[in-house]
């Protein structure tokens, strides 16, 4: 994709400070978009996030911002910030989670059972994972409405993952978040506002892999950046007639056009901005 492509775009990427998510606001940056990277916490992660793309681009691109997706007034205060600073709001990116290492940090090896979790930890999970992409869209809709176009972008994982043992409570909450994505595509059919799911299709090297991880299974993961051509194509134009649909990035084929890419990195069958509109009429064709 052209390094101008996203040029006057203003996206939002929750949880930009690292693994995807700092993958997907530098991308998004390249492709000359401006971003609100945010992050529950860590203001250093994003502040430097935000000047590797200042580095990058030559001018400022990226606002770091500190946000938590679980509460309401941070994710308003969010999307003023990109009104605010940037003029609009285009793309939302919801990438902020909580993993499994919040439930126990030998998962990978040591399955948790659902009945041993503690409740604060399995609210805190849910709270982020689902609840949070509902309180960014919430915001975000109205002004991409408003404007007659937008894109949602919810970063999800393998159904396989979903339904792995001892995976609970985050299994279940990217189920919610791929039902939500649907959902909300059927809500918004023919608005000219899109909504997706974006996975990387693998393990990844992310903040959610426990620190104590053996450095022969860190080499083995897939790089985050893995995910910035196919968001970058969700991000265009020329995805206009695709929503409620999934994407794997390790899919994504290289090399050829990009609509040949994105067909193959779909992961199930047929729903474009038509389909999805008979749907919400209840048509079943």
């Amino acid at each position: 994709m052209e390094p101008d492509r996203l040029s006057g775009r203003v996206a939002i990427v929750t949880g930009g400070g690292r693994g995807l998510g700092r993958a997907m606001v530098l991308g998004l940056a390249r492709a000359g978009a401006s971003i609100v990277a945010t992050a529950a916490h860590q203001r250093r992660e994003i502040e430097a996030v935000a000047q590797e793309a200042r580095l990058a681009r030559g001018e400022d691109c990226v606002w770091p911002l500190v946000a938590d997706v679980t509460r309401q007034q941070d994710c308003e205060r969010t999307v003023e910030a990109a009104v605010g600073r940037f003029g609009g709001l285009d793309i939302l990116v919801n990438n902020a989670g909580r993993g499994m290492k919040y439930v126990s940090a030998s998962f990978m090896t040591k399955p948790a059972t659902f009945w041993t979790i503690e409740p604060e930890t399995w609210r805190m999970v849910i709270d982020t994972n689902v609840n949070g992409p509902f309180l960014m869209a919430r915001y975000a809709v109205p002004l991409m409405l408003r404007a007659g176009w937008g894109r949602i972008v919810n970063i999800s994982m393998n159904h396989e993952t979903m339904r792995r043992h001892g995976f609970s409570p985050y299994g279940p909450s990217k189920a919610a978040l791929e039902s939500q994505t649907i959902i909300w595509a059927q809500d918004l059919a023919g608005t000219g506002v899109t909504v997706n799911a974006l996975l990387p299709g693998g393990a990844t090297l992310t903040g959610m892999i426990p620190d104590g991880v053996p450095e022969a299974v860190r080499t083995g993961l897939l790089d985050p950046a893995i995910v910035v051509p196919p968001l970058l194509w969700l991000a265009s134009p020329e995805s206009d007639e695709v929503t409620g649909r999934r994407l794997v990035a390790t899919r994504w084929r290289t090399g050829c056009e990009t609509r040949e890419a994105a067909e193959a990195a779909m992961d199930d069958a047929g729903w474009t901005t038509r389909t999805v509109a008979r749907q919400a009429e209840g048509d079943d064709r």
